[in-house]
């Protein structure tokens, strides 16, 4: 469990400090545990948070959402409520962003960030301007690009693959999403009783490993395949190149 400080909460939910206290005054958010005269927030508490940016963005008002939260907490444990906002907006990844300079960006991509490529890695959010350096909300992508230049990609071919893998997968996402929400019971949605709330969320949380696995075992397959054709072509070639070059001498 990761323990914030209002300003770590803010930040790591996408809003700001004066929005927490707002909720908090509210009802929204229940109020941190405190240490001395500092209040120490949860991982539930991010959880609400996204929760409500999300619910905000869909056009629901403060008393809506006030509405909406008491009916879901009415007659059930607010620690359980609380465990299925974080199986559903809980992040799916170990991922923690992180900051490069300019600088250091120049030096990932040597000779090759021009500013129409730079612009392109902007809007595919694989960096983010941030005063004067820049987000990276997936270093192991940025990494990964970085590593492909140095085998001899050029980047804007590395971008235009980021950006197709990325679109395939979302839609395999959304996909196997949909899919498991359409053969749902019904109960998880209509169901007063409190082990509804609790099945939904050990199903949330088993969907994880297994669409990892999933997406895992499948590109594994098709790697193994597509590697050994590949490239298996061009030793073959290069093979005979040789073999007809010792004969000719």
């Amino acid at each position: 469990m990761t323990d914030y400080r209002i300003d770590d909460l803010a930040r790591a939910a996408g809003t700001t400090v004066r929005n927490v206290r707002v909720y908090q005054d509210r009802g929204l958010l229940p109020g941190p545990r405190r240490e001395g005269r500092v209040g120490v927030y949860g991982d539930a508490h991010l959880a609400r948070l996204r929760l409500i940016g999300q619910l905000l963005v869909r056009g629901y008002t403060f008393n809506h959402i006030t509405e909406l939260i008491q009916a879901w907490e009415g007659g059930r444990d607010l620690a359980e409520v609380l465990g299925v906002e974080e199986a559903i907006t809980g992040a799916w990844s170990d991922e923690v962003p992180d900051y490069v300079t300019p600088d250091e960006l120049l030096a990932l991509f040597p000779d090759q960030l021009s500013p129409e490529l730079l612009a392109r890695a902007i809007e595919l959010h694989l960096v983010t301007p941030d005063g004067d350096r820049y987000l990276v909300p997936s270093p192991r992508l940025l990494h990964a690009g970085a590593e492909l230049v140095r085998a001899g990609v050029p980047l804007e071919e590395v971008l235009t693959l980021s950006a197709e893998l990325g679109a395939q997968l979302d839609a395999v996402a959304r996909r196997l999403v949909d899919t498991v929400a359409g053969h749902l019971d019904q109960r998880f949605t209509t169901r007063a009783e409190d082990d509804g709330m609790a099945e939904l969320t050990a199903l949330l949380l088993r969907l994880r490993p297994l669409a990892r696995m999933s997406i895992e075992a499948h590109l594994a397959r098709g790697m193994e395949k597509h590697v050994r054709a590949v490239f298996g072509d061009m030793i073959a070639t290069a093979a005979e190149a040789a073999g007809g070059n010792q004969a000719a001498s």
